[in-house]
C-alpha cells in the first residue's frame, strides 16, 4: 500500500511563494507518474501539473504555466511543487497524488490516480 504524505502549506500574501512536497512510503515511487491536483471550497477537484517517473516530462494547467514548477527527487521518493508569484485564486487544499500504472503517461484526470495523500492547505491573501 503506498500511503503519500504532504508538506509545505501555509498562509503567504500575493506574489509570494511556498514549496510543496509530498513524500511516498511503501511503494515503488521511481515508477508513478507523479501528480498535484487541487480543490479551492466550493469547487471541483482540479488537475495543477503532473511529472513522469524519469522527470523526462511534465504538464501543468494553463492557469499555473511560468509560475509553478513540478520536480521530483526518486532517491528521497519526493515529488515537489514550487509555487511562485501565487495569487489568491490559488488558495485551495492541494493534493499530491500516484498513478502506478507503467504506462508512464500523463493523465489530468483524477480517476486515473490511485494513491492520494491527505492534502495541505495553501492560503493566499490579497
Amino acid at each position: 500500500q503506498v500511503q503519500l504524505v504532504e508538506s509545505g502549506g501555509g498562509l503567504v500574501q500575493a506574489g509570494g511563494s511556498l514549496r510543496l512536497s509530498c513524500t511516498a512510503s511503501g511503494g515503488t515511487f521511481s515508477t508513478y507518474v507523479m501528480g498535484w491536483f487541487r480543490q479551492a471550497p466550493g469547487k471541483e477537484r482540479e488537475f495543477v501539473t503532473a511529472i513522469t517517473w524519469n522527470s523526462g516530462n511534465t504538464y501543468y494547467v494553463d492557469s499555473v504555466k511560468g509560475r509553478f514548477t513540478i520536480s521530483r527527487d526518486n532517491a528521497k521518493n519526493t515529488v515537489y511543487l514550487q509555487m511562485n508569484s501565487l495569487k489568491p485564486e490559488d488558495t485551495a487544499v492541494y493534493y499530491c497524488a500516484a498513478d502506478v500504472n507503467p504506462a508512464n503517461y500523463i493523465y489530468t484526470q483524477s480517476r486515473y490516480y490511485d494513491y492520494w495523500g491527505q492534502g495541505t492547505q495553501v492560503t493566499v491573501s490579497s
